[in-house]
């Protein structure tokens, strides 16, 4: 989709699907742990699930620019929300997008984009966080298929998906990323299991699950590339990843200024309103100036991606930047709320926790920082 009036009627429907059904649940999916199945089917009708996915495949074909955008409005709203089409969109299908062969595109796409399959990334393990490429779940190859073995954990929409895509080690012998190889495995195949939804500080609504595997048969047409290539594949992956969560990350803050500004306005001290007050001008300025840089920041990087070119070292930055920047704008709006932003009424308390998961998952801060300076050294500067 690239026809500026078209973009602009899905941001516009976008916009207010978020502000009339989405905000007003925002209390009761916090409470209740769980987004309503009409919330879910509209997300459906609205083609939030396929988004990334191409239109040949029932998607909507967004370039990266359009993406990044939609998120900027519907990331206004709790971030649960998102998360409940995220992995379709973005780490759960991007892989299938990028790297399947025609038959396993037939096979999958047109259900991720349709969210009839949920799709969910299986990555991290217990001794493989940060640290990717040491992943221990393993695929030994038995005739026409790989058998799997390993577990993994705090994997987003494990109790909901249809399909896993996991990485997992087929040549023992090789350490490192170079070892490892991708898999596309149905969730009803014997041998799986998945453990119960953890208790998290924020983001309520948006289920994490440990995933076992135990003597699984995978046909080896599920193989998503060459054997080896399973890092590869993640990696760039989490490249367009990292800037889909980076307009995550803008979105949820535009909608703190919102209130902020709002309250700011509104709330009474010394017989004034806050927002006469210049250091709670500076706050609003501090945050309306970071989210406006980050805005840039991932446009920028995003362009650049749709002009083929790499942008390792432009996604990190925008991840790194983005997510730090929504913590501090979350902060500053406790403070600029005060009292009644500690308590749950307004549900500021709840933006400042479920924020706090931006600078860890989809590679932590301090990965991003390793990255960025990784990549300055290929490219000298």
């Amino acid at each position: 989709m690239h026809d500026p009036e078209t973009l602009a009627q899905l941001l516009s429907a976008i916009r207010r699907f978020v502000n009339e059904r989405l905000i007003p649940l925002e209390a009761k999916i916090a409470e209740d742990d769980a987004i309503p199945a009409d919330a879910m089917a509209e997300m459906r009708a609205l083609g939030l699930f396929g988004l990334s996915i191409p239109e040949a495949f029932g998607g909507l074909g967004l370039s990266m620019e359009d993406e990044c955008r939609a998120m900027f409005e519907f990331c206004r709203c709790s971030p649960a929300f998102r998360s409940s089409f995220g992995t379709n969109v973005g780490i759960g299908s991007q892989g299938l997008v990028m790297f399947g062969d025609d038959a396993q595109k037939k096979r999958w796409l047109p259900g991720i984009a349709s969210g009839e399959i949920v799709t969910s990334f299986a990555l991290t393990e217990p001794e493989a966080g940060s640290d990717s490429a040491s992943v221990r779940t393993k695929a030994e190859r038995d005739g026409g298929e790989y058998v799997l073995t390993g577990a993994k954990c705090y994997i987003t929409n494990a109790n909901r998906a249809s399909l896993f895509t996991v990485m997992a080690r087929t040549d023992p012998n090789v350490k490192g990323g170079a070892g490892v190889s991708a898999f596309l495995v149905p969730s009803d195949l014997p041998g799986i299991s998945i453990g119960k939804p953890e208790k998290k500080m924020g983001q309520q609504g948006a289920h994490i699950c440990d995933v076992h595997f135990d003597q699984v048969r995978v046909p080896a047409g599920n193989r998503l590339g060459e054997e080896g290539q399973g890092f590869r594949i993640a990696m760039q992956v989490l490249d367009r990843g990292r800037l889909h969560i980076s307009s995550v990350c803008v979105g949820v803050a535009e909608r703190l200024i919102e209130e902020s500004v709002r309250y700011a306005g509104e709330r009474k001290q010394f017989g004034q309103p806050l927002a006469s007050f210049q250091m709670i001008q500076a706050m609003l300025a501090d945050s309306r100036t970071e989210a406006n840089a980050a805005r840039a920041m991932i446009v920028d990087a995003a362009r650049k991606r749709d002009a083929s070119e790499s942008v390792t070292m432009e996604a990190a930055c925008c991840k790194l930047f983005a997510s730090e920047m929504v913590g501090r704008v979350a902060d500053r709006a406790v403070q600029i709320f005060g009292g009644a932003g500690y308590v749950a009424d307004h549900g500021i308390e709840r933006f400042y926790r479920d924020v706090r998961l931006f600078r860890i998952y989809e590679g932590a801060s301090e990965i991003q920082r390793l990255v960025i300076a990784r990549e300055m050294m290929k490219r000298g500067a």
